[in-house]
């Protein structure tokens, strides 16, 4: 491998200094992987100190071709900069080769969200008489009633729970801690799995403080998850291509249609920056429409 403990290096940096969850150092090193393909196409294996802006925009034309999509190669470019940025810090390179080379413009496409009748029909279509029915009632509840990413649910602990002020604790991406509200139908769900379901489990040691297990009892994974969502889809006959992050899109765009403060909204989700946030402004069409039929005199 190219660099190796350059590479190296960088993961420890990810891990302990920017607190990255495992996920997020994954998609870094993957990033700097595909350089590495690259130079390896080209049957070349440069000096990290003679990588240069030239070869870094060969290697985006590269992506191009290759059919990348404009947000995949923004993301590897932004891996690219995290890199560089680091071998700059270690005084490994005086010059950032990355630091001119810009991401493709992204256009912001509007989140796919679900409605309140759609929500609902997910939710029936789940058994609650077999064993993980109550599972997955809680989860989806949980799921769409806090907003919360689909690792932040896998990660989230008995201990993490305050029914009796209805808060939860969330760790968020960078190991970011958030109070999210929790409502009381998903409270509700939560206790009934603890109570009639996971107090019978054989749970696993270490996995004891995580609420939503598998049934080997065990923490559950994220591909559980989304493979739950698309299954729910698939049997209500849901037209709509949705995961586990429909339902925190549909969250967001829920309480902000419905008039809550952007800046709530914004601590609710655990944005850094407002302008994440700002996404799910979007106003339905349908209800603009309804707007100018009601009160536009030349409607």
């Amino acid at each position: 491998m190219f660099w190796s403990s350059y590479i190296k290096g960088f993961k420890s940096y990810l891990q302990l200094e920017r607190s990255l969850s495992s996920n997020s150092v994954d998609a870094y090193l993957s990033d700097i992987d595909k350089l590495e393909q690259y130079y390896l196409s080209l049957n070349s294996e440069p000096k990290i100190t003679e990588v240069s802006t030239a070869d870094l925009k060969s290697f985006i034309s590269w992506l191009n071709d290759l059919g990348m999509q404009a947000s995949t190669q923004a993301r590897v470019i932004s891996g690219l900069k995290a890199f560089f940025g680091y071998l700059m810090i270690e005084d490994v390179v005086q010059n950032n080769p990355s630091a001119l080379i810009e991401a493709p413009k992204l256009s912001r496409k509007l989140p796919d969200t679900l409605n309140i009748y759609e929500i609902n029909g997910l939710i029936d279509a789940i058994d609650a008489s077999r064993p993980e029915g109550m599972r997955n009632k809680a989860m989806i509840e949980v799921m769409y009633g806090c907003g919360l990413r689909v690792t932040e649910l896998t990660e989230l602990k008995i201990s993490n729970l305050y029914p009796q002020i209805e808060f939860i604790k969330v760790i968020g991406k960078g190991n970011k801690e958030r109070l999210v509200p929790i409502g009381g139908v998903a409270l509700k769900f939560i206790d009934l799995y603890l109570k009639e379901i996971r107090i019978h489990m054989n749970i696993k040691k270490g996995n004891e403080d995580y609420i939503f297990l598998n049934r080997f009892g065990a923490k559950l994974s994220r591909i559980s998850v989304f493979n739950l969502i698309k299954s729910l889809a698939i049997s209500t006959g849901l037209k709509k291509t949705i995961s586990p992050h429909t339902l925190r899109h549909s969250f967001a765009t829920h309480l902000i249609e419905g008039g809550a403060d952007l800046r709530a909204v914004q601590e609710m989700l655990g944005h850094s920056s407002i302008t994440t946030t700002e996404i799910y402004t979007h106003i339905d069409r349908d209800y603009l429409r309804d707007v100018i039929t009601q009160f536009h005199p030349r409607s």
